[in-house]
């Protein structure tokens, strides 16, 4: 059976203000717990005029204050920004306000321009280097273990202490966060969103190999994150589409906007190159009615052999982003 999980990047949408963004994840979070989605994950990002998501543990804090069931994490903290000491007192700390519902994705990636990279940390150009040594000390101190016997902070606690302790995984979109995962014995998430499914089998493959087993996870536990949009008919599947697709085409220029409105892009005067462009995004993309959307995610969930998919729907209108959650969570429920 298929664990369907939900990634947020609290998409700013064009013609609505950027903090209109945080207040329809709250919205949607409580939507899909409702549903019995089993996570709800928000996205790092910084100096973005497409995402207002730029701290995740501040929104984790407020959706799993409002929240019973649904485990909540990020997805993730870009780590090399950040102390790995702080992370692990934030997730303890939240840790402390939802016990036994945390989830702690962390990525190298800046999630950002090179030039915000270092508004974040001065020391940017050799941080993601540091990576797997910032994810072992986090590690210890999210957990409540030992540092290593020589560590300079060893005697360093990361409080609120306590018996429980959220659920770290490693979140990428190469071979190296597979490798980074498998290497500490966690679960991994690929980012086909980001790839259009190039590399995940190689990723995986990579995962499950090297994999050495841990006390927390004994055998490697892989996810995929999708994009994917499901509506009632198919025209309303294109029309909801059009903006993803226009809003992609920018992406892949370097250009990142604020989400169209289906008029907007609709309305766009797409060159003959461009609408080949478009052509290929659409052959690709996972979206339809709801039966179709379904058949495809079962699919590529069958194809990679991974038991939880983590759905992001960049949709401008927030009624058919709700919708589209809803009509998948109830083909996958029969």
């Amino acid at each position: 059976m298929i664990k369907l999980s939900v990634l947020d990047q609290s998409t700013v949408v064009s013609g609505r203000a950027p903090a209109a963004a945080i207040q329809e994840s709250l919205t949607l979070a409580r939507h899909c717990e409702a549903l019995g989605y089993g996570r709800y994950w928000l996205a790092e990002h910084h100096n973005s005029a497409s995402q207002a998501g730029t701290a995740p543990e501040v929104l984790i804090a407020a959706i799993a204050a409002t929240t019973r069931h649904i485990r909540v994490g990020s997805a993730g903290v870009m780590l090399p920004h950040y102390s790995a000491l702080k992370v692990a007192e934030q997730f303890r700390v939240l840790e402390a306000i939802a016990p036994g519902r945390i989830d702690l994705g962390v990525g190298r990636a800046p999630g950002s321009d090179g030039r915000t990279a270092f508004a974040l940390n001065p020391l940017a150009e050799t941080a993601a280097e540091h990576f797997p040594a910032q994810l072992r000390d986090l590690l210890a101190w999210v957990r409540g273990e030992d540092l290593l016997e020589n560590h300079p902070f060893r005697t360093v606690t990361a409080q609120p202490a306590g018996p429980g302790a959220p659920e770290v995984w490693v979140l990428g979109s190469s071979h190296y966060g597979a490798e980074v995962a498998a290497y500490f014995g966690l679960p991994f998430c690929f980012a086909h969103f980001i790839t259009d499914g190039h590399g995940t089998e190689e990723a995986l493959a990579l995962y499950r190999g090297g994999y050495r087993p841990s006390a927390r996870h004994p055998a490697p536990q892989a996810a995929l994150g999708i994009w994917a949009f499901a509506a009632e008919t198919a025209e309303d599947a294109e029309y909801g589409f059009a903006s993803r697709a226009l809003w992609r085409l920018g992406r892949d220029r370097g250009v990142f906007p604020p989400l169209p409105t289906p008029e907007e892009a609709l309305a766009y005067p797409y060159s003959d190159a461009e609408r080949a462009h478009v052509a290929r995004i659409k052959a690709r993309a996972l979206y339809g009615t709801k039966a179709e959307t379904a058949a495809r995610i079962r699919a590529l969930a069958e194809t990679h052999d991974v038991a939880e998919i983590v759905i992001l729907s960049t949709i401008a209108d927030p009624a058919a982003r709700r919708l589209s959650y809803t009509l998948l969570a109830e083909a996958f429920a029969a």
